[in-house]
Parts: structure tokens; C-alpha cells; sequence
């Protein structure tokens, strides 16, 4: 595990309020790897009564954001909703880095339940801009 990794991650989380107000939680870090979990709480239903699209990919898009940010920025996403997820799923997203190039990179996030069931895929591209969240070399 990279020390620098988890210096990025728990200064990013120390100012990411959206984060922690969903209950995301930091589980592993590397560089261009992350994973984390949240719970799904009765105010994150939909009207069908599962957990609303958006808080998937804001569950999904933070694990990218972690995982990107030891190396670039988020440049843009999309999300596969594959099962529902219910009050009192735990979910765990986990972020990898796919192709990483000078400029630009690819990552796949994966969303699985409790269960291990797969509740939703996402693909994240990120752009490098240099420098660390820490401003360390």
C-alpha cells in the first residue's frame, strides 16, 4: 500500500462533507485503486423503495475519485444499474485503474452487496494535471 495514497485519501476525506454525510467510508487505498463502503439508510429510497440511482453513483464516483486522484482528476463516468440494493445493504464500491496513460486514464469501479451480487458497474476517465491533493512530490 502506498503511503502517499492514503496521505491523499484522508486529506481529501477530512474536506469531503458529501462523503461522510452519505456514510462512506474509506476501506483500502493504493495508488489508482480504492475501496469503500456505505450503507444503504431508509432516506436513500427511491419511490420503488431501493436505493436511489444517484446515491449509486455518488457511492461509485467517490471510490473513482479516490482511487483517481492519487494520479489525475475525474473527466467523466457512467453507470450500469445491474440490481436493486435495499435499506440495510451494505455496499462496497472498489476502484481500479484500467489503462493509465501519460494524460489520461480509464477506471472500472464495481458496486457489489453484502452478497457479493454485483449491483452496478462504473467507468471512470480521468485527466492528470500533476501534483498530489497534499502538495507533496
Amino acid at each position: 500500500m502506498s503511503n502517499q495514497a492514503w496521505r491523499n485519501a484522508r486529506a481529501m476525506y477530512e474536506k469531503d462533507t458529501c462523503a461522510r454525510a452519505l456514510g462512506i467510508e474509506i476501506i483500502e487505498m493504493d495508488e489508482g485503486y480504492a475501496q469503500m463502503t456505505m450503507a444503504v439508510l431508509p432516506s436513500m429510497l427511491n419511490g420503488h423503495q431501493t436505493c436511489h440511482g444517484g446515491q449509486l453513483f455518488s457511492l461509485a464516483d467517490t471510490a473513482f475519485a479516490y482511487a483517481c486522484n492519487s494520479q489525475g482528476l475525474a473527466a467523466a463516468a457512467s453507470i450500469d444499474f445491474l440490481r436493486p440494493a435495499f435499506t440495510g445493504d451494505l455496499l462496497t464500491a472498489t476502484a481500479r485503474v484500467k489503462q493509465q496513460g501519460k494524460l489520461t486514464g480509464v477506471y472500472d469501479i464495481e458496486i457489489v452487496n453484502q452478497q457479493q451480487k454485483t449491483v452496478a458497474l462504473f467507468r471512470g476517465k480521468s485527466h492528470r494535471i500533476g501534483g498530489t491533493i497534499t502538495g507533496e512530490a
